[in-house]
């Protein structure tokens, strides 16, 4: 069950979102607020994993609340400005969703959140013990991934691209919760928008990696990492 916030200065966008939440089995509501002060003061007393949020409101507009909380839950923003949807995504919004909202347009918005929420709470320890494969979704369909097709990763604001022997796929994913899920499984983060499985690396020179036709970048703050733990360990030296 997602444990869900509606935060809206409008009683009536209050109450129509409260009624869809209500028609969606897993989806549970713990408050309503109408501005982002009242949220923090929620999250202080209740946990949440989902808020949808409206951006026009006094005291505190949707976006400046995104740029100043630590660790926000899912965030799906309800607003009537499209304007503001490409600053939403690069403040990592699950979702954009304007007004009027239809119930199909938020049921599938819901369903994402649900997508995504298993992604995050899922044990990586329970992904390397069980299992070899993973799913995600690219448009309307749902891959299966299995960790060993797969040479790297590249990650961009909300989306990561896959790119695996069979092709590249891209999906609405946080870089560092795809991260978690491949602990224990031989992937190594070389940039901050960079993850590469160790044992597709055919070689490494100044600060590239090479992986088939790929040069992907080692930045600075993780050369020294890669070094250690890809070469340094597996290193025929005569020195040694």
């Amino acid at each position: 069950m997602i444990k869900c916030a509606i935060i809206d200065d409008e009683p009536l966008a209050r109450e129509g979102l409260a009624g869809y939440v209500k028609e969606v089995d897993f989806l549970t509501l713990t408050g309503v607020c109408a501005n982002p002060v009242e949220l923090m003061s929620l999250m202080d007393r209740e946990p949440v994993d989902l808020i949808f949020l409206d951006i026009q409101m006094p005291k505190m507009n949707g976006i400046d609340f995104l740029k100043i909380v630590q660790n926000p839950p899912i965030v799906v923003i309800t607003t009537a400005y499209p304007s503001y949807a490409l600053e939403g995504f690069q403040l990592n919004v699950l979702d954009y969703l304007l007004k009027p909202i239809t119930f199909d347009r938020f049921f599938k918005s819901a369903g994402k959140a649900r997508d995504y929420h298993r992604l995050l709470t899922k044990p990586a320890s329970q992904n390397a013990e069980t299992e070899d494969y993973f799913f995600v979704k690219c448009g309307s369909k749902y891959e299966k991934i299995l960790f060993d097709d797969i040479l790297y990763i590249e990650g961009l604001q909300n989306y990561v691209t896959i790119h695996s022997r069979k092709g590249k796929y891209v999906t609405l994913l946080n870089l560092k919760h795809l991260e978690q899920t491949l602990a224990n499984r031989r992937f190594i983060r070389v940039h901050k928008s960079f993850i590469v499985s160790v044992s597709k690396i055919e070689g490494i020179e100044g600060n590239e990696i090479f992986i088939q036709p790929h040069r992907i970048p080692i930045s600075r703050n993780y050369r020294e990492q890669v070094i250690e733990q890809v070469v340094n360990s597996k290193l025929l030296d005569k020195n040694r």
